[in-house]
């Protein structure tokens, strides 16, 4: 979580003024790299870096150049290219090959700050934006947050031509909410990991022994049943949700509650027949809420990796939930042919059941 957009703007408001702080951010890539255009971590004057522009191989010469940044005030770009044996990222021995940009600002109350402030807002208003940055000629700042209506910005972040000069172009959207009906034992890691992502967690559980805030940090407990959580709740600000209560009145209830919400994924835990048994009780059937939604219910839910415990199912969902809401396959990224399937099998045989 401590990489997420979110969790760094709210870091830099706590001491906004009592620290000296520089942005960086990607603005170009080409060929392998560990982050892409878009990427963004802040630099404070006691040497500390928060989030990451590359798999922390270049952080420590990016604070240096930033120190210089925060004493002058003006912008500056660096470029490292991991296949030009005189650069510097090459002589690390990163080995990825690809080259990266990075765009360095000094965030000060003379450049409002380049718009932070007014960044971390629309974020918790849940208002998508974009970010443009003023990409530097000679030292130049400038930052502003452009509004994109109702529609959430897709693209990815790019380089555009506006007042006369280059500007990197960002979409930001909201940070993920993540209901999860049930709130037993088995929910715990399931939101732990949820929140590892920086998605924001609900948790709804009417029963007494369940959903106590203590069992889940920085999570919104509401102790209702299903049916009454939009008294508490603006269900269409959540994005994603996962029944998991091991109760079937309860499940169904969430189904009820749920149908006809714009989600981007609703998860059921449990087997093909007890999924059958939920969407009886909740008075529907599978085409029927897969209509209301737009999106299919995952029921089982998560990816076969092989798993059965609390923490295995919840690295299952957290997983297929990513993909969904990233528009990942979730398949392996490594091709196999037939020899390296036959390894890969041995290889399984040998782990005890």
């Amino acid at each position: 979580m401590a990489n997420q957009l979110t969790a760094l703007l709210d870091l830099w408001y706590q001491h906004r003024d009592d620290r000296t702080w520089v942005l960086g951010s990607i603005y170009r890539t080409a060929g392998p790299c560990y982050r892409k255009a878009g990427a963004m971590m802040l630099l404070d004057d006691l040497g500390r870096h928060y989030g990451l522009l590359s798999g922390g191989c270049l952080e420590a010469d990016i604070q240096r150049h930033a120190r210089q940044v925060a004493d002058s005030g003006a912008a500056k770009t660096l470029c490292y290219d991991g296949s030009d044996e005189d650069d510097f990222a090459f002589q690390l021995g990163i080995g990825c090959g690809g080259t990266v940009h990075i765009l360095l600002q000094p965030v000060r109350t003379d450049n409002n700050h380049l718009q932070l402030g007014e960044l971390r807002e629309c974020l918790q208003q849940r208002r998508p934006c974009y970010f443009l940055q003023k990409i530097p000629v000679s030292g130049e700042v400038g930052a502003y947050v452009k509004l994109s209506g109702e529609d959430v910005p897709s693209e990815r972040a790019t380089v555009v031509e506006h007042a006369g000069g280059n500007w990197l172009q960002t979409p930001v959207t909201p940070v993920l909410h993540i209901l999860i009906v049930g709130a037993g034992v088995d929910a715990r890691p399931m939101a732990q990991l949820f929140r590892s992502q920086g998605w924001q967690v609900s948790l709804c559980d009417p029963r007494p022994a369940n959903g106590r805030p203590a069992y889940f940090p920085g999570c919104h407990c509401y102790a209702c049943p299903p049916d009454e959580l939009g008294q508490h709740l603006d269900l269409s600000h959540i994005d994603a949700a996962v029944a998991m209560s091991h109760n079937l009145e309860l499940d169904a209830a969430a189904l009820r509650l749920l149908q006809g919400q714009p989600l981007r994924y609703l998860g059921l835990l449990g087997p093909v027949s007890r999924r059958d048994r939920v969407l009886e009780l909740a008075g529907t059937t599978l085409n029927q809420l897969n209509r209301s939604l737009g999106t299919p219910l995952r029921a089982p839910i998560g990816l076969d990796i092989g798993g059965e415990l609390p923490e295995s199912i919840a690295l299952s969902t957290c997983a297929e939930l990513h993909a969904v809401l990233h528009g990942g396959s979730g398949k392996f990224i490594t091709t196999l042919d037939e020899e390296d399937e036959q390894v890969a099998g041995t290889n399984r045989a040998r782990i005890p059941a």
